[in-house]
């Protein structure tokens, strides 16, 4: 017998990653420049040339067995330190190296921290919707923890505090932020992220045990003229989940970081930390990239990129009618879809090679994501080809 769960997801892949390969397969059939895939987030601005400059330097004057060894499970002292130093500049913290745990990405620290925390199947985790679809995933198969949704605050997808309070309980272990977000881009306001943390406070004391934030955070630094509120300075049982996927372009190394508050029983949460690890097979991060990120602290890839095409996006989108709450971060958009079924919609768009995915898989039914980190030139092309199947729909 094998584990069913796991043949399950096996054979199953998320929604997508189901559009991005159908777009693979027209590509071969019509050309890729035909196709119009804004179905994944995968990063098209390049890494900043200082991350390459640093990779030859790295490649051509380390000892290449330390290079490439084995570093300390939670990753080597001194590149955490150097992480720990830059967010101490930034934010006006005070953290140190034994507060960071280097991971293979965000999806690495989510499910490490997941595990860590959950120490029994009646413990739950809130996530708010429109969430990233493998939240559910992380918590209940991964966890083996209960996912409890709060559905969407359409208007401007705050949250919904009021079904929030009605939700939480004596079983609530922690609760999953995303700011910006994955899939609307939206960003929580300093008002939002204070008043979770005073019901997270008020709740903790009132069930007699933690309840933690789990900060889900690869997209921090992608904004547009507004501020992310560093939540961990508002709520002192946050744990920051981070990876440089996103901020650096460099998703297909994995690497990121999980850190651990500096709160009563530290030495307990972080040895979990450790231990969640170790139980689900993480060495160490990469010890390449682990050096890399530790000398590019700061930087990002060229963000101005992903603010053309948004502003090109939205400036579009209202001429032709789409309704959208405006993206302030990230690089994704969550208009609604032009009929109640969402994914009528997406399979109507495929007429024009636009792949798009259903805000479904994201708690959010009536709505679609576009990921515009795409060339500029695709957002350009791509415009009249909206507007024709707006044309259908208005017909």
């Amino acid at each position: 017998m094998l584990n069913e769960t796991a043949v399950k997801l096996g054979k199953t892949r998320s929604t997508i990653r189901e559009i991005f390969e159908y777009g693979n397969k027209r590509a071969a059939e019509v050309g890729r420049e035909n196709i119009f895939d804004f179905s994944i987030g995968n990063p098209n601005v390049p890494a900043p040339d200082a991350v390459q400059d640093i990779i030859r330097e790295l490649v051509n004057t380390e000892d290449p067995a330390k290079l490439h060894g084995y570093t300390s499970a939670q990753g080597a002292p001194e590149n955490r330190k150097a992480i720990a130093d830059d967010l101490n500049k930034r934010f006006g913290t005070n953290y140190n190296e034994n507060q960071l745990y280097l991971t293979v990405g965000a999806a690495a620290s989510l499910t490490i921290s997941l595990n860590a925390l959950t120490s029994s199947k009646d413990d739950e985790f809130i996530v708010f919707a429109p969430y990233f679809p493998e939240y559910l995933v992380f918590i209940e198969q991964g966890a083996g923890a209960k996912a409890v949704v709060i559905p969407p605050r359409e208007q401007d997808f705050q949250i919904d505090f009021d079904t929030f309070i009605d939700k939480i309980n004596e079983n609530t272990k922690g609760v999953i932020i995303n700011s910006p977000s994955n899939p609307s881009g939206v960003v929580y306001t300093n008002e939002t992220i204070k008043k979770l943390a005073e019901i997270l406070k008020d709740k903790s004391n009132e069930y007699n045990h933690p309840i933690y934030l789990l900060s889900d955070e690869p997209y921090r630094e992608i904004v547009y003229d507004v501020e992310v509120p560093f939540v961990a300075k508002e709520y002192d049982r946050t744990i920051v989940c981070y990876s440089y996927s996103k901020s650096l372009s460099l998703a297909g190394e994995r690497i990121g970081y999980i850190l651990v508050p500096n709160v009563d029983k530290f030495d307990e949460i972080y040895a979990a930390v450790c231990g969640a690890g170790r139980m689900l097979g993480f060495v160490n991060a990469p010890s390449l990239f682990q050096k890399v990120i530790a000398k590019c602290t700061g930087m990002t890839s060229d963000l101005s990129v992903y603010a053309e095409n948004r502003k090109l996006l939205l400036e579009g989108f209202e001429k032709m009618g789409y309704s959208c709450v405006k993206p302030d971060g990230a690089f994704y958009m969550f208009p609604k879809s032009l009929e109640p079924d969402d994914r009528a919609f997406c399979e109507r768009a495929k007429k024009y090679d636009l792949l798009l995915v259903p805000g479904s898989d994201f708690g959010a039914k009536g709505h679609v994501r576009i990921s515009y980190c795409v060339k500029t030139e695709t957002i350009k092309r791509a415009l009249p080809l909206f507007e024709k199947l707006a044309e259908e729909y208005r017909k």
